[in-house]
C-alpha cells in the first residue's frame, strides 16, 4: 500500500494498516508536498522502498541524523513546497512559464486552463443563443434570494466553526530559486505573524527561494522561515508586515481526542484554497513515516490521528478541528491506492488521512521560534527499520559504524543492549522500528518512560529518561 503525504512510507505498525502514501511526481509549479506515514503489519507500503534492513540511530554522532526513511517509506503527496517530489501542496500557476522539468503546477495549471476553456466556450454559446433568442419573446427568470445569503448559521454547526476559523487560515506558495515550489496551507498561531504548517510545504523555500501567504480575503503577504523541522515534518513561517488584526486559532488537546469525533479539515486541495470538508477520528496513534520520495529523502515519524475527512493534495499544514472549532492536528498525510504521483493521474483522498497531534506541533512550533532548531527526545540506540510486527530491535552497529548503543546514553544507562527487542514504551505497543521512533517523540527530553523489551526469549521492564538532540543533522 502506498501513502501519500506530503512523505515516504515506513514499515507498517503491527496491527494498524498502512500509514504512508507514495509520493507523487511534482507537477510544475506546486510546494508543499505532505509526508507520509508508516504502514502498518497489514503489508509493505507500495511506495519509495529502501532496501533491506535500514536502521536509525537516536543521539548517535553526527551524521546518523536525520535517519533514512524506512523501507517502503510513502510519499508526501504531490506538489509541495516542502519536498521534491510531492506533498501535500498542490501545483500553482507561475507568472511566468517556467522551462520544462521544473516545478509542480501542471495539474492546477491544467485545471485552470480548463476552467477558462469552459468559461469561454460558456460565454460564447450564451451570447449566440441570446442572439439568435432576440426578439422571439424570450424571458429570463431569476429566484428570489429572500435574504439567504444573510443567514447567519449558528457557532456550533459546521458552517458557525468553519466561518470562525477560515479567516486565520493561509494558502502558502513556496519557491525554490530554480522556479521549483508548489502550494499548502497554514494557520495563524500567534499574533506576531507566525504561521504553522508542514515542513515539506516550505522546503522548496528554505535557502533563499520566495515564500507568500495569503488569506482568505485575498490579502498576500511575503513570508520567511523561522524554523523548520524535518524529522517531525513541522515548520513555522513568519510573515512579512504582518497584519495588526491577526486572530490565532484555539489549540485543543489532542491527547484527549476519541475515536468517532467529529473533524473538520480546511485546507487548498489542488490548488482550491480556502476548502473545507468534514470527518471523523478514524483511529489514534496510527504510526506514520513519511518522505517526499526522493532517493535522498529522509523519513519522518509521527504517531498520527487517523481521519476520513476529506484531505488531498494542498491540504498539507492545515488544520484539523474538532467540532468547536479548536486545533487537534496539522493534516500531513494521506494513504492512497495510486502508485503514481500527483503530477500524472494524480489520486486523491480515500478516507485515509493522517494528522500530527497538535500537542507535540505545538511544542515543536515553540521550540522553533525560540531557537530556530528542532528539538528531540532520544533513547540513544539504533534500531532496524526493517518491517516486523515482533518489535524494535537494537541493531547490531550505529549508522557509520557508531556503536548501536549509545555510550552514557538514556539505553546504555537502562542496560539496553543490541539484540534487545523492544515491544513496548509505557502502554504503547511497539511493532517495529519506526513505529518506537514516533512513539519516542511524542514525548519530551527529560521524560521518564517504562521500556519492556526481549533479550534470549526472557522479557524485561526498564524505566528510561529520553535524552535530547538539537537540530536535524
Amino acid at each position: 500500500m502506498s501513502t501519500e503525504n506530503e512523505g515516504n512510507a515506513v514499515p507498517p505498525a503491527p496491527s494498524a494498516p498502512p500509514v504512508p502514501v507514495a509520493s507523487p511526481a511534482p507537477p510544475q509549479g506546486d510546494a508543499g508536498a505532505t509526508a507520509q506515514l508508516p504502514p502498518v503489519p497489514s503489508g509493505p507500503p507500495e511506495q519509495h522502498p529502501y532496501g533491506p534492513g535500514p536502521t536509525q540511530t537516536y543521539g548517535a554522532p553526527e551524521g546518523s541524523w536525520p535517519p533514512p526513511p524506512p523501507p517502503g517509506t510513502p510519499g508526501y503527496g504531490e506538489a509541495g513546497a516542502g519536498g521534491a517530489g510531492g506533498g501535500w501542496g498542490a501545483s500553482y500557476q507561475q507568472p511566468a512559464p517556467k522551462p520544462a522539468g521544473g516545478g509542480r503546477g501542471g495539474l492546477i495549471a491544467a485545471v485552470l486552463v480548463a476552467a477558462l476553456v469552459a468559461g469561454g466556450l460558456g460565454g460564447g454559446l450564451g451570447y449566440t443563443l441570446a442572439k439568435d433568442n432576440d426578439g422571439q419573446g424570450s424571458t429570463t427568470v431569476s429566484a428570489a434570494d429572500n435574504g439567504a445569503s444573510q443567514v447567519k448559521r449558528a457557532p456550533g454547526t459546521i458552517a458557525g466553526v468553519a466561518s470562525r476559523a477560515l479567516p486565520s487560515t493561509v494558502t502558502i506558495e513556496a519557491e525554490s530559486n530554480s522556479g521549483e515550489g508548489g502550494t499548502g496551507t497554514g494557520f495563524v498561531f500567534d499574533t506576531q505573524g507566525h504561521i504553522v504548517t508542514n515542513n515539506h510545504v516550505v522546503a522548496e523555500a528554505v535557502g533563499g527561494g520566495k515564500l507568500s501567504a495569503t488569506f482568505p480575503d485575498g490579502r498576500k503577504y511575503a513570508a520567511e522561515v523561522v524554523g523548520h523541522a524535518q524529522g517531525y515534518d513541522v515548520a513555522v513561517i513568519k510573515l512579512k508586515n504582518a497584519p495588526s488584526d491577526l486572530k490565532p486559532l484555539s489549540l485543543g488537546n489532542s491527547d484527549q481526542v476519541a475515536v468517532g469525533d467529529e473533524t473538520i479539515a480546511i485546507g487548498a486541495p489542488f490548488g482550491l484554497s480556502n476548502t473545507v470538508t468534514t470527518g471523523i477520528i478514524s483511529a489514534k496513534n496510527r504510526p506514520v513515516a513519511s518522505s517526499d520520495g526522493s532517493s535522498s529523502s529522509k523519513a519522518s515519524y509521527m504517531s498520527a490521528l487517523q481521519t476520513d475527512a476529506s484531505i488531498n493534495p494542498g491540504n498539507s499544514g492545515g488544520p484539523l478541528l474538532n467540532a468547536s472549532g479548536a486545533v487537534i492536528g496539522i493534516n500531513s498525510a494521506i494513504q492512497s491506492t495510486s502508485g503514481g504521483s500527483f503530477g500524472s493521474g494524480q489520486s486523491g483522498s480515500i478516507g485515509l488521512g493522517f494528522a500530527i497531534p497538535i500537542n507535540q506541533a505545538k511544542y515543536v512550533a515553540q521550540q522553533l521560534i525560540k531557537s530556530g532548531k528542532p528539538v528531540y527526545a532520544k533513547i540513544g540506540a539504533s534500531v532496524s527499520l526493517e518491517e516486523s510486527t515482533d518489535g524494535a530491535k537494537i541493531t547490531d552497529q550505529g549508522a557509520g559504524g557508531a556503536d548501536a548503543v549509545e555510550s552514557g546514553g538514556p539505553a546504555a544507562e537502562a542496560g539496553l543492549k543490541p539484540g534487545d527487542v523492544i515491544t513496548k514504551l509505557d502502554d504503547s505497543v511497539i511493532d517495529s522500528g519506526p513505529t518506537l521512533i514516533g512513539e519516542i517523540w511524542t514525548h519530551k527530553p527529560g521524560d521518564k518512560v517504562k521500556v519492556t523489551y526481549t533479550r534470549g526469549g526472557d522479557q524485561h521492564t526498564v524505566d528510561l529518561t529520553l535524552g535530547s538532540r538539537v537540530g536535524d543533522s
